[in-house]
């Protein structure tokens, strides 16, 4: 009898381990992915596409965000040239638009004509982003992301800012965060292998 019992008992966690197989996703991204979506704030900022913008700019297409300037010496033009690379590979995933937004963290030297000059190298997928500082921080903050300001009358100067890449998805809402890898001694940007794989599960 106790034979019969230990048979039973192997078969069901036997079975019950087959159900876990099947039904738990063969892979997890290592994106942060916001289970359901989050609504992001009410913004007015300007776009060098489409010159003032609100929510609505962000519905019917996938966007990818970070923050950025075109003063930035490493992460900036790094992080622009790996996402023009694979934005391809990531539009063959969806059928909307996948479009890039760079959100501009210098308003002090970043004006809308110089941040249109250095997106439209990139391509007609980017976008420069921008606004004052009293409308920038809410927006940069209520994605997640930080960057520093400047002492007033400073000139020459760097700003510290978020490495993270922000997927929104096309009804607007946050999807995702791409978190950059931190190794001694490197630029600290977004891995894009890894960042193409995590779209391809969140966006399914």
């Amino acid at each position: 009898m106790s034979r019969i019992v230990t048979l039973l008992a192997a078969l069901i966690a036997l079975a019950a381990g087959f159900a876990v197989y099947n039904f738990w996703p063969e892979e997890k991204p290592e994106a942060l992915v916001y289970e359901p979506p989050r609504a992001l704030k009410s913004f007015k900022l300007n776009s060098t596409a489409d010159g003032a913008i609100e929510n609505e700019a962000l519905k019917g297409q996938w966007t990818l965000l970070f923050t950025g300037y075109t003063f930035c010496p490493d992460i900036c033009p790094t992080t622009m040239s790996d996402l023009k690379g694979v934005l391809p590979a990531l539009q063959e995933e969806v059928s909307e638009p996948v479009k890039v937004w760079m959100i501009s963290v210098d308003p002090q030297r970043d004006d809308i004509e110089r941040l249109t000059q250095y997106v439209n190298y990139f391509g007609d997928d980017f976008v420069g982003v921008r606004a004052e500082h009293k409308e920038l921080f809410p927006f940069v903050r209520d994605l997640g992301l930080m960057y520093s300001i400047p002492d007033e009358g400073e000139e020459n100067y760097l700003v510290n800012h978020s490495a993270a890449i922000i997927l929104v998805n096309p009804n607007g809402h946050r999807k995702a965060i791409f978190n950059a890898d931190h190794q001694r001694g490197e630029v600290p940007v977004v891995s894009m292998d890894q960042l193409k794989k995590d779209f391809a599960i969140v966006t399914d």
